[in-house]
């Protein structure tokens, strides 16, 4: 974990709302699944904002986010050479270590830009990867995948583009050693149901308000089978078994 200044060196919008900004890394630790706290402001807000990591070279790190907000309407704002205050990486990430043989990685909506960067580092270490990539309308991030994916299936509920209906349509479990998804929660549950059914390991991705950042406020803790668990310290990844008890 780092804390460090920062400088923007491109801030791009990709549709309606949708923006990827990149600066300069400055030797920050990172791992697929990490978060940073991002701030580009001074008092008028006291938070920093979480975003996961979109894609990270030796030099640079970039942050692929969705303005819902003021604070991501104040990022979407930044110009090539303004200040940018991070705090990361932060969490523990996608146990790559235990992830071995064929792998799905199912993303939705803002959740897909992070699996990028795990399906990377998956095919590094030699294993197989397929994505999957659900939208609602607005597709973006999908050449990201293609240099370290197998397949990479789409589905839009709303766009002209791929599968007409939800991405967790098109997965077939049974397929893989084990499944990593980050998105909805809803689409998560479901991801995790087809993978109970099949005995499948599966990984989730969770995403809660935070305050801090590196669980001194607890602000962002959620109940799991282990007890009351902090989403930015203990997480943000965890088995999906501990998660939803239905499954």
């Amino acid at each position: 974990m780092k804390y460090f200044q920062s400088t923007v060196l491109s801030n791009i919008q990709l549709t309606d709302d949708i923006f990827v900004v990149q600066v300069v890394r400055h030797g920050a630790p990172v791992s697929a699944g990490q978060f940073f706290m991002l701030k580009c402001w001074d008092k008028e807000l006291t938070l920093m904002r979480p975003i996961s990591v979109y894609q990270a070279t030796e030099e640079t790190l970039s942050f692929m986010y969705r303005v819902v907000g003021e604070g991501t309407r104040r990022l979407s704002q930044l110009q090539k050479g303004d200040a940018i205050s991070l705090l990361g990486g932060l969490g523990n990430g996608y146990p790559l270590d235990q992830l071995h043989g064929h792998i799905a990685v199912v993303g939705g909506g803002v959740g897909i830009p992070p699996l990028s960067l795990t399906a990377r580092m998956l095919q590094a270490q030699g294993e197989t990867v397929d994505a999957y990539l659900g939208y609602r309308d607005q597709l973006f991030a999908i050449e990201a995948f293609e240099p370290y994916c197998r397949d990479i299936f789409v589905s839009s509920e709303h766009g002209p583009e791929g599968y007409r209906g939800f991405i967790t349509d098109l997965l077939k479990a049974e397929q893989y050693d084990a499944v990593l998804t980050c998105g909805p929660e809803v689409m998560m549950r479901k991801v995790a149901q087809l993978c109970a059914e099949k005995q499948v390991t599966c990984w989730c991705s969770m995403e809660h308000r935070m305050a801090c950042g590196i669980g001194a406020c607890l602000g962002c803790s959620i109940p799991t089978s282990e007890g009351m668990k902090r989403v930015c310290k203990d997480g943000p990844i965890f088995l999906s078994t501990h998660l939803f008890q239905e499954v």
